[in-house]
């Protein structure tokens, strides 16, 4: 039988498969993180006529004669390029800018994915909601009282615990930064009210006790007569309710007793910058350049147990006035209008997640009604040395292969792997006109095979003919 005929048929077989890999090209050009597939081609085995003979003193070297046998399909590779991100605007969509993959769990089974289209399931999982496949990274640990993310651990399933409450945190810590107008006038001996509003300075804000209950703690700054850069600061928690509070201040190790004095003394340098606090007992705080000015303050707890004592339950907190010779989150004293603000304080009362969202290193912050926000967990990718070497998995999904190498997996933007982005998704890497050529060139590719077997065929026509 004629070589050419099989020539033809395996040129047949293999152009076939080539459309076979174009079309699922093309059928999954809106598949999210799809990438393309791409066919090579190489020529197959040679029947050797003759062989090569080296050169002699009488003639020179002749050449092998060969004819082939046909092609076969050399490679299917998947091709890694950067698909285009497409805006979705949904915080759980998650795009890889760069290499790497998500990892995903069912069972002890891992695969890898660029298709990160995740939500959250019943059981408030972070999963790929087409197959329940779960998403890994890690959790975070509270070291301390503080969140803590340990990256060097395995990797497992993200729990985003919407609903869950995040309890009360009592106020430790208020920061003032407000100014005292230089030109306010001092009280005289015998104030009236006008004279009393016209010289003094309130600042209120709202702090929190254990239970998550909110106070009102009101700061007055008062000129001190005879001075020049002097004030005098009464400090009262809940000053209108009908049960007293018992505020005191104090610098002491111990929480200021109840009945203590509850004003202190701010001290200015003639430059109207904070130089010292001094309470009530005449202990300072400040006076070196660049310390914190604090003072320490102490109130009762209502409708709590009291102590083997008998005594109220004292809730403290410090008051952060600022530091010597500073200006910007410190109290001042400049010829400008007195400010009331009291810049941040550290309590909250109990609240519930209401939200989270995903950072570009993947790291998953819960948002809670109550303000606060606590780090969750963080995504994990991994990388290949060979991405190529990958296995399909179905489901958008790829599998280790002994080509691949090991996973490495780690967080998002360091050892070569891309960056997390939110709110899109990564869109196929097929490019439609490229695939319509190539459908082209496969289409004439495997006519002309077919007009190989033709021709081929009416040739053997032409020999069986010789003899009728």
């Amino acid at each position: 039988m004629m070589r050419s005929l099989f020539s033809g048929v395996s040129g047949l077989q293999n152009h076939q498969t080539r459309m076979d890999v174009i079309g699922n090209n093309i059928a999954n050009i809106n598949t999210t993180g799809f990438k393309k597939g791409r066919v090579n081609f190489q020529d197959l085995l040679y029947q050797q006529v003759q062989g090569a003979s080296r050169p002699t003193e009488d003639l020179g070297g002749v050449n092998p004669k060969e004819i082939g046998l046909g092609m076969s399909v050399a490679t299917v590779d998947t091709v890694h390029t950067q698909g285009a991100l497409q805006s979705t605007g949904v915080g759980t969509d998650l795009a890889i800018l760069g290499s790497g993959f998500f990892v995903l769990k069912e069972g002890s089974n891992s695969y890898y994915t660029r298709a990160g289209a995740f939500n959250v399931d019943a059981e408030g999982t972070l999963v790929n909601p087409a197959n329940g496949m779960k998403v890994q990274g890690w959790m975070a640990q509270d070291v301390q009282g503080v969140q803590t993310l340990d990256v060097s651990r395995d990797v497992e399933n993200l729990i985003i615990p919407v609903g869950s409450k995040d309890p009360a945190k009592s106020t430790t810590m208020v920061n003032f930064a407000c100014n005292l107008d230089k030109r306010i006038p001092e009280i005289p001996e015998n104030p009236t009210a006008l004279d009393i509003q016209r010289g003094t300075w309130n600042t209120t804000i709202k702090i929190y006790d254990s239970f998550g209950q909110e106070h009102s703690l009101q700061v007055q700054f008062t000129r001190i007569p005879d001075t020049a850069n002097s004030w005098n600061a009464v400090v009262a928690v809940d000053p209108e309710a009908e049960v007293a509070t018992n505020a005191a201040i104090g610098l002491g190790e111990e929480a200021p007793a109840a009945g203590g004095a509850a004003n202190f003394t701010i001290n200015f340098s003639n430059n109207g910058t904070l130089l010292s606090a001094v309470d009530g007992d005449g202990n300072a705080s400040g006076n070196d350049a660049g310390a914190n000015v604090i003072m320490n303050v102490a109130y009762d707890v209502a409708n709590t147990d009291p102590d083997a004592e008998g005594a109220q339950v004292r809730q403290e907190f410090s008051l952060n006035l600022g530091t010597v010779g500073g200006f910007v989150d410190s109290i001042t004293q400049y010829a400008e209008t007195s400010s009331s603000k009291a810049v941040k304080q550290d309590g909250y009362g109990m609240g519930y997640l209401d939200n989270f969202k995903i950072d570009s290193s993947g790291v998953i912050t819960g948002v809670y009604s109550n303000g606060s926000t606590r780090t969750i967990a963080q995504i994990g990718m991994a990388s290949f040395t060979n991405p190529g070497g990958l296995e399909k998995a179905g489901d958008n999904a790829y599998v280790v292969s002994t080509n691949s190498g090991a996973a490495n997996i780690g967080p998002s933007g360091i050892a070569g792997k891309g960056e997390i982005r939110t709110g899109v998704l990564e869109m196929s890497n097929v490019d439609m006109a490229e695939q319509f050529t190539d459908m082209i060139v496969t289409q004439r590719g495997f006519q002309a095979n077919s007009r190989t077997i033709q021709t081929a065929d009416q040739l053997l026509q032409e020999l069986l003919s010789l003899k009728r």
